[in-house]
This record gives structure tokens, sequence and C-alpha cells, in this order.
């Protein structure tokens, strides 16, 4: 692999990880050093970068993820052994442009060796430059943003951190299928943007909806490519933040559940952390990311693959019918979760290429039962005509 735009970790942070306990993180992650250049990737399943970039945010001179690679390092792992290896940082490009190209060719190049990318950002728009890795990787990308404010910005205008989600819709090549949004707050999103995600059949879950049942969370998650989490989606007691005004977001227990889920889930190939500012959110945010990263590892640790077709021939089939459809739900005898199916429409310039299995959730079934279609599988089969 050709990453010579990646810098190693200091000395001076090699010298303090290798003072960490002996079966702590910072003796079994392999790392890029100035000594052994980049580690071989063989068998590694999770690597992490920095990416020092945050022009287009609340930009600060001296980015760094010093404290986040510190706090990690000092866990130990769970019952569970998840390779991982640290690659460093990208250091900023001439331009903002260099930078999205550097993690554009860095992700792609990973998620081409199965080896998932875990972003630590700098602004959020680098989400843009994530999700443009998956041109080169032929597939249709479900992406999951964990975040208080939709960030769908206007497309004429030019991109920011809270404003990229409309240039990953309207530029080509079209590679979207479907946009998620995990913890929005109403009163920072305009009912313009709340109508646009309706129009578009785009998933938006609010914050209370999710922390009064984190089983929405699941079926979403386990359909994602990507996810991003923006920082700001945390309140500000629990990230540490001395300088974000809301007193309101998901707390501490709650976002490392999200990066769990994400992390089990089969499809996500790639996973970004955004908006960190060494300054602003100290020793308590920086150990927040820390622990986040952690639960994503244990969350790879527990996958099972359910999206082989070897697997899904061990599924059970229900169908339901409702008015004049059929749907089709598979259950895995093995997980216990559920499926359903998005039909392939011959007569249209459909975006799916074949049937396709969208997650979903027992209480979706169980609903179906009772003659109500549901909304995911709306927006889906939508989309699919459009």
């Amino acid at each position: 692999m050709d990453l010579d735009f990646l810098s190693p970790l200091s000395e001076d942070l090699l010298r303090e990880i290798a003072g960490f306990g002996e079966h702590s993180l910072g003796n079994s992650v392999k790392k890029h050093t100035i000594a052994q250049g980049l580690p071989d990737l063989e068998g590694v399943q999770m690597a992490i970068v920095g990416i020092k970039e945050n022009r287009l945010g609340e930009e600060i001179d001296f980015l760094d993820f010093v404290d986040v690679r510190k706090a990690f390092y000092s866990l130990f792992p769970g019952n569970w052994h998840v390779n991982i290896a640290d690659l460093g940082d990208i250091e900023k490009g001439e331009t903002v442009e260099d930078t999205y190209f550097a993690v554009q060719t860095l992700v792609a190049q990973l998620v081409k060796k199965d080896v998932i990318p875990v972003l630590l950002g700098g602004s959020q728009d680098l989400v843009y430059a994530q999700y443009r890795a998956y041109d080169t990787l032929d597939q249709m990308v479900n992406l999951v943003n964990i975040d208080s404010r939709f960030d769908l910005g206007d497309a004429e205008s030019p991109i920011s951190n809270r404003s990229y989600i409309s240039k990953i819709v309207v530029n080509q090549p079209y590679n979207l299928f479907n946009y998620s949004n995990i913890g929005y707050q109403t009163y920072f999103n305009s009912q313009d943007e709340i109508e646009l995600m309706e129009r578009l059949f785009f998933d938006a879950y609010r914050l209370g909806e999710v922390s009064n049942n984190f089983k929405l969370v699941e079926p979403v998650m386990r359909d994602a490519n990507m996810v991003a989490i923006d920082l700001s989606a945390v309140s500000a007691p629990s990230s540490g933040s001395r300088d974000i005004a809301s007193p309101n977001g998901f707390d501490g227990k709650e976002i490392c559940a999200l990066a769990r889920y994400a992390g089990i889930s089969d499809k996500v190939s790639s996973f970004g952390i955004y908006e960190y500012d060494n300054l602003k959110f100290g020793n308590l945010g920086a150990m927040l990311m820390a622990q986040m990263m952690w639960y994503f590892a244990e969350g790879i640790n527990y996958r099972t693959n359910e999206n082989i077709i070897s697997a899904k021939k061990e599924f059970i089939k229900y169908q339901v019918p409702i008015d004049d459809e059929i749907l089709v739900f598979y259950k895995s005898p093995v997980s216990g979760r559920w499926w359903i199916e998005i039909p392939f429409l011959a007569h249209v310039d459909t975006k799916l290429k074949r049937s396709t299995l969208l997650p979903c959730s027992e209480e979706d079934y169980l609903e179906a039962c009772n003659q109500v279609i549901p909304e995911r599988w709306y927006k889906a089969k939508r989309k699919n005509e459009v």
C-alpha cells in the first residue's frame, strides 16, 4: 500500500505508551513509527488514523490526537481479540481538497483489504471524503450519521462542516442509497430541512426517541456501510466540552452503545468520529473518544457475518399479505435478527440490481401481521422506484 502521506506517532508518545500495563492496548496495537515505518496489515481488522484537518470547521492551529491515543492505549481489551493497527496521522494538505484526496485514498485501500478504518477528525466535512472513497468500490452506500444536526446544507454553497450531505446527494458519481440521522435535536434543524429529509425518503430519529428505545438503532446500524459520529451529538457534561452550548445529547454510556452497534454490524466498513478539539474537550473528552473506539472494537469481535450468502440460506422465511403486497420477512435462527425483502423492480431504472434484504426488527414483522407496512420498507421501496 502506498500511504506515504501518513505521519508516524511521535517518539514522546511512544515512550509514554511503553510505560502502560503489560496487557494494555498500548502493548498489543501495531504502530506506525519513525524507526519501523508502517506496520504490516496482514490479519489487521481495524486501523486508527488521525486527520488533522479542520479548516472548514472551527480551526485551531495545533489539532492533535495525542490525548486520545494516551487514553485508548491505557485501556485493556475485554474478553475479545481484535487485531488493531495505528497508522498515524494525515496532516493538513496544501488545500482541503488535498486532505480529502488522502482520506479518500486511504479509506478505499483499507476497505479493499478488509481493514476497517477508524478515522479521528477534524471537522465533519471529512465525511464527504470518507464517502467518496466508495467511488472505486462499486457499491451503493448507506450512510449513518450520529449528529444533533442533519448537516444537509445548500448544494450550491461551499462545503463546510455543517453543509456536506447535500454535496453527497447531488455530486456524481451517485453512490448514496440511504442517509440516516440518529439523535437529531429538532431546535437545531429548520422545518425546511426536516421536510427535505422526508421528501428524500431518508431516515431520521430524534434524540429522545432513541434514548427511550435503543432497539430502534440496531436495524439502521446493521444496514450501514459507513458510520460517522459528530461529538456535538454528546451532551456537554458527558463530553467534557467547555464550548458546546447544548446541555442535551447522548450521554457517555449511550454514545458508546451506538459505537458498539456500529462495530457489530457486518456491513460497516468505515467509521469516523469527528469534531474533536484537543483544546475544547480536555482529558474527559479524550477518554470518551477512546472508550467509543474500544466499544467499536468489541463490536467487531462479535460480528456474526450474516450478510454472506451461505448464512442467508439458513434464514427462516415468513410471508405476510398486506393489501396488494406480500411482504417477505426472514429471521436468522442463530442471532434471532430479522430482515425484510425489498423486491427487484424490472420495469424501472432501479438502483438495486436484485432483491435485497433490509434489516428490520421483530416489531416490524408483528406490525405487518397487523396490516401496518413498516416505514423503512416503504422508504427503501420508494427510493428503488425513483
